[in-house]
């Protein structure tokens, strides 16, 4: 299984706000991460839209948690980000499966998806963000 990268995005953000007391705006964060602003304004906004980030507009504008870091599941952020309708063909895909019903692929698949994100419930921002001090130090050094 591989994650999308607005998930993989969106953590990365979440990790390097939770690093910082301060407002980071999606400029700084995609100068640092190396990313596209673009691809990292579209999650921002979505991050916004799920309540967890607060966004200020501005020159002095960007972007901090919304909660504490130990107030954010990390099983909910991969839930928001990913569409796992589609994981396959018979899990509520478009295409149907002529052998849809008489395998046991579906229950399979759909329990070790239960599995991973039951695994992701977890944890926490405060989990995954758990040297604060080393992330942004990395952060820092990235564009040196």
């Amino acid at each position: 299984m591989q994650l999308s990268l607005k998930t993989d995005y969106a953590l990365r953000m979440l990790m390097a706000l939770a690093s910082t007391d301060g407002i980071l705006s999606v400029d700084w964060m995609a100068e640092h991460y190396g990313i596209s602003r673009n691809h990292l304004a579209k999650v921002a906004q979505q991050l916004n839209a799920a309540g967890l980030v607060q966004t200020t507009r501005g020159r002095s504008g960007g972007m901090q948690l919304a909660r504490p870091p130990e107030a954010i599941n990390v099983g909910a952020v991969v839930r928001e980000f990913e569409r796992f309708e589609g994981f396959v063909a018979c899990m509520g895909g478009e295409a149907a499966c002529t052998i849809d019903g008489a395998c046991g692929l579906k229950p399979a698949l759909g329990g070790a998806l239960e599995a991973f994100l039951a695994h992701l419930d977890r944890f926490t921002l405060a989990d995954i963000a758990r040297k604060p001090d080393a992330i942004r130090q990395r952060l820092l050094a990235a564009t040196a």
